[in-house]
C-alpha cells in the first residue's frame, strides 16, 4: 500500500463556503453568497469564544509593570485571562484572581507592594487591575490570555483552527447558512454540527489531572 506522505491538507475560506453550500444542497452563484457566508463564518468564531476554551487561542503574554500603576489596558483581541504570575528575580509567584465585588471591596487600591491579586474588567477593550499596585518598574506579569480567532477577511485566507476542528467548522457554517438559505435542512445540519462540536471540544482539552478542594476561608468550628 502506498500512502501520500503528505499531512498539509488545509482549506481556505472559499473552500469552507463551498463545502457549506453543498451541505445545504446549494451552489455559490453570486458575490453576495460569498459575502453572507463570510459574515456567518465570523459570527461562528464569536460563538466558539462563548462556548468554551479553544486551546489553540491561548497565548502566553508578558507585561512589565510601572510603579504605582494598577490598571493595565490589554489588547483588544483578549477575551479573558486564565491565570497569572508575577515574575521577580526569575521566580514566578502565583496571583489570585478576584471578582469585581472583591476588587471593589479593597479599601486602599493605591497600596504599593508585590502584586498578589488581579481582576479582569471585561470591557470591549479589557483592563487588567492588579493589587497591590506595583512597588517597582521591574516586576513582570506573565499571563495566559484567551484570544480571538483571526477573522475570515479574504476568501484566499486559511482559517486559524487546528486540523481536528475542520469538520466542526464546515458543519457549523453549513448550519448557519441553512438558517438563511435552506430552512428544510436546519434540524439535520444542527444535529451534525452539535455532534461535531462536542467531539472536537472533548478532544481539545487539557489532559492534566484535575483536583477540587473546598475553600475553607469562611469555615468556622463551633
Amino acid at each position: 500500500m502506498t500512502v501520500s506522505g503528505s499531512t498539509n491538507f488545509e482549506l481556505d475560506v472559499s473552500d469552507y463556503i463551498e463545502e457549506a453550500f453543498e451541505r445545504c444542497g446549494l451552489e455559490v452563484r453570486t458575490g453576495y453568497d460569498l459575502k453572507t457566508a463570510k459574515r456567518s463564518l465570523n459570527l461562528l468564531f464569536a460563538d466558539w469564544a462563548n462556548r468554551g476554551l479553544n486551546q489553540w487561542t491561548i497565548t502566553q503574554r508578558t507585561q512589565t509593570v510601572t510603579q504605582g500603576d494598577a490598571d493595565i489596558t490589554l489588547g483588544a483581541d483578549v477575551i479573558d485571562v486564565l491565570s497569572m504570575v508575577v515574575r521577580r528575580d526569575s521566580t514566578d509567584i502565583s496571583m489570585e484572581r478576584v471578582s469585581r465585588d472583591e476588587y471593589l471591596s479593597i479599601p486602599n487600591k493605591s497600596t504599593q507592594a508585590r502584586p498578589t491579586q488581579f481582576f479582569i474588567d471585561r470591557q470591549i477593550t479589557p483592563v487588567l487591575k492588579i493589587w497591590p499596585a506595583p512597588e517597582n518598574n521591574t516586576d513582570i506579569l506573565v499571563y495566559d490570555a484567551l484570544t480571538r480567532i483571526d477573522d475570515a477577511d479574504t476568501f484566499t485566507n486559511t482559517v486559524e483552527v487546528p486540523f481536528r476542528f475542520y469538520p466542526c467548522l464546515a458543519a457549523g457554517l453549513a448550519y448557519y447558512l441553512a438558517i438563511k438559505k435552506s430552512p428544510d435542512r436546519i434540524q439535520l445540519l444542527k444535529a451534525i454540527y452539535d455532534e461535531e462540536f462536542e467531539r472536537a471540544m472533548t478532544e481539545d482539552r487539557d489532559r492534566a489531572s484535575f483536583n477540587v478542594s473546598p475553600n475553607l476561608r469562611y469555615y468556622r468550628v463551633s
